[in-house]
């Protein structure tokens, strides 16, 4: 029973450290976003948001291979804990394992989890990129619009003056 606890152990310390990964990929998603983000802005150059969606799926897709990996040792940890003892070989093959019912790369980048945190993470750069396109655009108008006042004003300010005069 003690090889069988053993083995176990060795699959369970994968499983968190890909556990682990998974959640510093998140938040190195969100770190690198959000510094693209203020480098846009401090710089105004709205192609660093535009920039921010690469990391993004760059990491969704990473974060699945995690998710992907984690399910397979989930799988082999499940094989390994219906053995008998005399037949447990520490083997760590996952794809010897359960190849029948084993979950792929695109069902767990997919998955509810990682769909949510990524989408919502692209939604905020897709937000962050129109939120900034509009703001440009108004400036644009805004200066046109100053520019048109200044010089009706100017105008105005002339003829003012020749029907005083």
């Amino acid at each position: 029973m003690d090889r069988k606890i053993k083995h176990l152990e060795f699959i369970q310390g994968v499983i968190n450290r890909l556990a682990s990964d998974s959640f510093r990929l998140k938040g190195w998603s969100v770190v690198l976003v959000s510094a693209l983000f203020v480098l846009s802005a401090r710089e105004g150059r709205p192609e660093l948001v535009s920039a921010a969606i690469v990391p993004v799926f760059v990491f969704w897709g990473l974060d699945g291979y995690f998710l992907w990996q984690e399910r397979l040792f989930r799988v082999l940890y499940d094989h390994v804990r219906v053995l008998a003892e005399d037949q447990v070989d520490f083997s760590m093959n996952v794809r010897a394992v359960g190849t029948g019912r084993a979950p792929t790369w695109l069902g767990a980048t997919f998955s509810r989890t990682l769909l949510s945190f990524y989408a919502a993470l692209a939604v905020a750069v897709g937000m962050a990129l129109a939120i900034w396109l509009i703001a440009k655009e108004n400036d644009e108008w805004l200066a046109e619009f100053s520019s048109a006042s200044s010089t009706n004003t100017t105008y105005l300010a002339q003829w003012s003056s020749a029907i005083a005069g």
